[in-house]
């Protein structure tokens, strides 16, 4: 089983695949978006075919006070249209995925903070943090979901 990560953008959007066992998150390379997430979408796809995604975890861009302004709107948005397109392309037999991957959001705020902090722990150069920051977002939403995911199989087995 194998999750991605997906840290949208106007510029790039960010990509992070886990491992198998579902316990960490790495990099996975960035979508060129051309100005607009929407334009990503087909490359998304073509990387949630070839890696087997089963379940596909978005940040949510919420407000600092929580609230959903235009972007967390508009990821909701790419969400309905990556499961609408990907609908389409299983039922025309354009791509070899069975059914339409689980998709989530998770709230995203403060994770390109965290992702330029750990760049800079990982001593890469700020002129070198734009082409990789975004992937690296993509890693802090997926790790985060990850760990949210291990934590409530604990509470459930009574650990």
């Amino acid at each position: 089983m194998v999750w991605l990560g997906v840290d949208l953008g106007d510029a790039r959007v960010g990509l992070a695949l886990s491992d198998p066992e579902l316990s960490f998150a790495h990099p996975a390379g960035n979508v060129q978006a051309y100005g607009d997430s929407f334009h990503a979408l087909d490359d998304v796809i073509d990387v949630i075919e070839s890696e087997s995604v089963e379940h596909v975890v978005v940040g949510l861009p919420l407000q600092l006070n929580g609230t959903e302004g235009k972007s967390a709107k508009k990821a909701r948005r790419w969400v309905k249209n990556l499961e609408t397109r990907i609908t389409t392309l299983i039922e025309n037999g354009e791509i070899t995925l069975k059914r339409v991957p689980q998709v989530s959001l998770i709230d995203e705020r403060l994770t390109t903070v965290s992702a330029h902090r750990q760049l800079l722990q990982a001593q890469v150069s700020g002129k070198r943090h734009r082409p990789v920051v975004d992937q690296q977002s993509a890693v802090v939403i997926l790790q985060s979901a990850l760990d949210r995911r291990e934590q409530h199989r604990s509470d459930h087995l009574g650990r």
